[in-house]
């Protein structure tokens, strides 16, 4: 379903003549692309999941926050602009993000479900946020809330 989406949302970039957009579009393209060709050597001949092609689309939206961060700190502002104009598109295929406060309440629940109670737990919180919130959950800042919840 994903790959339909990304086919449909390229030809319509193309047709209004969205650059960012286009150029955007096409990097998850190349990259799930590759991803595919990576999964026929393991013997998968459909190619990924639509869940593989979110952590890849997560993991895309990661790095570009990161270079956002370098491209600041190294002022250079139009290169930190043209990243959040990708995250932008990006984010188009990704289902809606959990905010900070709902992060922190499902931890919150998962620590308690869990019974964690101190660092030695956090591989299993985490473990368990994963399985729950896969897609939707920023794990990076899930993980300074168990921290500080288990620390």
């Amino acid at each position: 379903m994903l790959r339909s989406q990304l086919t449909d949302a390229l030809k319509k970039a193309v047709l209004e003549k969205d650059a960012v957009s286009v150029t955007t579009v096409r990097l998850i393209l190349a990259a799930l692309k590759e991803r595919d060709i990576a999964a026929r050597g393991e013997g998968n001949t459909d190619g990924i999941s639509d869940e593989e092609i979110l952590t890849l689309l997560q993991a895309m939206v990661k790095q570009r926050r990161e270079s956002i961060e370098m491209y600041t700190k190294g002022n250079r502002p139009e290169l930190a602009a043209q990243e959040a104009a990708e995250i932008g598109v990006i984010e188009r295929f990704l289902p809606k993000q959990m905010s900070d406060e709902e992060i922190e309440a499902a931890v919150k629940g998962v620590v308690t479900d869990l019974g964690a109670t101190c660092l030695k737990d956090m591989g299993r919180t985490m473990a368990a946020l994963r399985e729950k919130y896969a897609s939707c959950m920023d794990f990076g800042k899930a993980g300074s809330v168990a921290k500080k919840l288990l620390g």
